[in-house]
């Protein structure tokens, strides 16, 4: 297979590696951010903007609304700290921010577990195939739906 090897991040150097790549990408790392991003982070299965509102709603006693989640998520799917899970409408924090590459999520239909996969080879003969049909792949997002072995 054509996977690749991270240094997943977990816990504090997971925020701490969440923050170093957006600074780089000349954003700056505010209160709020690094708040959704922990929200984020703390959820064992792929979550809404409405879920992590609801968690920074619950740790800062006032309501945050999803709209304003929504757009930094946006900002941090931009910035590689998050991946959104396009049939979920949902996202997870990325373990491994500071690696830019294609992902492929293993989704399952019961649970609802969101396993991420690296596989190089795939996600090129995805982005291969979109070129050569004259497509300029910008964001290849590959979800594959299925029963987890928990569920199976």
């Amino acid at each position: 297979m054509g996977s690749h090897q991270h240094h997943e991040h977990e816990g504090v150097a997971l925020a701490s590696a969440a923050q170093a790549t957006l600074e780089r990408s000349g954003e700056q790392w505010t209160a709020m951010r690094a708040q959704i991003f922990a929200a984020l982070a703390s959820f064992d299965k792929p979550a809404s903007a409405y879920d992590i509102a609801e968690a920074v709603s619950k740790a800062q006693g006032r309501r945050i609304a999803a709209n304003s989640v929504y757009r930094i998520l946006d900002l941090f799917v931009g910035a590689n700290l998050a991946r959104r899970v396009e049939s979920a409408n949902a996202y997870i924090a990325n373990a491994h921010p500071d690696c830019l590459h294609d992902c492929i999520f293993l989704v399952c239909d019961s649970c609802g577990q969101t396993t991420h996969i690296d596989d190089d080879v795939v996600t090129r003969g995805v982005r291969s195939a979109a070129v050569a049909a004259g497509f300029s792949p910008e964001r290849p997002v590959i979800e594959v739906r299925g029963k987890c072995a928990t569920c199976d």
